[in-house]
C-alpha cells in the first residue's frame, strides 16, 4: 500500500469534512446570545448542538494526545524501519481517530434534530422513586422492564455466549434514589468475559430509570477494562429512561448521559411487532424499539420487549445477529 498517499487522502477528507461541519456551526454560536449581569454573552438556546461541538473538540484532543504517546514510543525503536512503519501506523491511527470524532459528531446533530435543543438535565427527587423491594409485590412493575427481584433471564447469543440478567435483592443509593442492583454477566465456553452491575430505579408513575453501570470486561480470566461504566451524579453524568411506563411509537429518548462515555438513546418503533424465541413470544403486541448511540454510528440494534416478560429478543439490522430469551427463572 502507499502509506503517504493514504494518509494524504484521508487527511485531505478528514479536514474538509471537518472544515465544512465547524463552518455550519459559526452561525449557531452567533445566534440568539443574550448578555447576563456581567455582560458576557452566553447562547441560550442551542444548548444540544454546542454540546456536541464541546464533544467534537474534546474527541480531537484525545485523538492527538493518542498520537503522540504512540509517536515518542516510536522514537525508542532502534530499528530505523520499525520506527518508520510505527510513524506511519501513529499518524494512520490519529486520521481514523479524527474521522470517528466526525462521524460521533453529525450523529449528535441528528439527536439534537429529533430532541430539540434544550439542555439534558433532569430533576431527580427521591420521593418520585419506589422501594426496589416492592416491585412484584405491593408495587405493579413496568410490564416491558420488570424489576421483579429474584427473577432471572437468561439469554443466548448466535456465537455462543450466554447472558445471565439477574435482578438481585441488592439495592445502590444514587442521587438519594435507592436503586435496584441488577447483575448482567457474559460467558463463553464457561469463561467469564463481561461482568457488569446495573442499577435502575423505577418511578411512581412507572417509568424505568437507568442511573448507571460498573462494566467489567475480562481475557483469560484477567480484568482488562472498565470501559463505559459511569454513575449518575460523577463527573456531570445523568440518569436516563430505561424505559417509559406509556411508550409512544416515534419517541426518541436518552437512555443514559455520560458525555464522551455513555450516550444510549432509543426510539419506539412499534407497539404492534411479533417475535418468538425458545422462552417466549409475542404476536402483535411486542414493544419494538430502535437502540443505538453517537459514540458509535454505525451500531444499531432493535429490541423486542413482551409485556410481563421483559426483553425477549435483540436484532442486528445490519447484520441479522440475534441475542434470544431461552429461559426466566425465579427464585423467590
Amino acid at each position: 500500500m502507499n502509506y503517504k498517499k493514504f494518509l494524504s487522502y484521508r487527511l485531505f477528507f478528514t479536514c474538509v469534512s471537518v472544515i465544512m461541519l465547524l463552518v455550519m456551526a459559526i452561525p449557531v454560536l452567533a445566534k440568539d446570545n443574550t448578555p447576563n449581569a456581567d455582560g458576557k454573552f452566553f447562547c441560550t438556546t442551542m444548548n444540544c448542538t454546542i454540546t456536541s461541538i464541546a464533544a467534537l473538540k474534546a474527541c480531537f484532543s484525545k485523538a492527538g494526545d493518542a498520537v503522540w504517546i504512540a509517536r515518542g514510543n516510536c522514537l525508542n525503536l532502534s530499528d530505523p524501519e520499525a520506527r518508520e512503519e510505527c510513524e506511519i501506523e501513529a499518524k494512520a491511527s490519529q486520521i481514523e481517530g479524527w474521522k470517528s470524532c466526525v462521524d460521533q459528531f453529525e450523529a449528535r446533530l441528528q439527536v439534537c434534530a429529533s430532541l430539540g435543543e434544550a439542555p439534558y438535565d433532569p430533576q431527580i427527587t427521591s420521593a418520585d422513586f419506589v422501594n426496589p423491594s416492592e416491585i412484584g409485590h405491593t408495587i405493579t412493575p413496568n410490564p416491558y422492564f420488570p424489576l421483579t427481584p429474584g427473577v432471572t433471564r437468561i439469554y443466548k447469543t448466535d456465537d455462543d455466549e450466554t447472558i445471565t440478567v439477574s435482578v438481585t435483592n441488592d439495592t445502590k443509593q444514587i442521587l438519594g434514589v435507592t436503586c435496584a442492583v441488577v447483575r448482567d454477566v457474559v460467558e463463553k465456553e464457561g469463561e467469564v468475559v463481561e461482568d457488569t452491575e446495573d442499577w435502575y430505579a423505577q418511578d411512581i408513575s412507572g417509568n424505568v430509570w437507568y442511573f448507571g453501570e460498573i462494566s467489567q470486561e475480562f481475557e483469560d480470566g484477567e480484568l482488562v477494562s472498565l470501559e463505559g461504566s459511569w454513575k449518575a451524579g460523577v463527573d456531570s453524568a445523568k440518569p436516563g429512561v430505561l424505559m417509559n411506563a406509556i411508550p409512544q411509537v416515534g419517541v426518541v429518548y436518552r437512555q443514559e448521559f455520560s458525555l464522551g462515555n455513555a450516550e444510549d438513546l432509543a426510539e419506539i418503533l412499534s407497539l404492534t411487532g411479533s417475535a418468538t424465541v425458545p422462552a417466549a413470544s409475542c404476536n402483535g403486541d411486542c414493544l419494538v424499539t430502535k437502540d443505538f448511540t453517537p459514540m458509535q454510528p454505525d451500531l444499531v440494534e432493535n429490541k423486542y420487549y413482551a409485556s410481563g416478560k421483559g426483553v425477549l429478543l435483540e436484532i442486528n439490522p445490519e447484520t441479522g445477529e440475534r441475542v434470544e430469551l431461552i429461559e426466566i427463572k425465579t427464585t423467590q
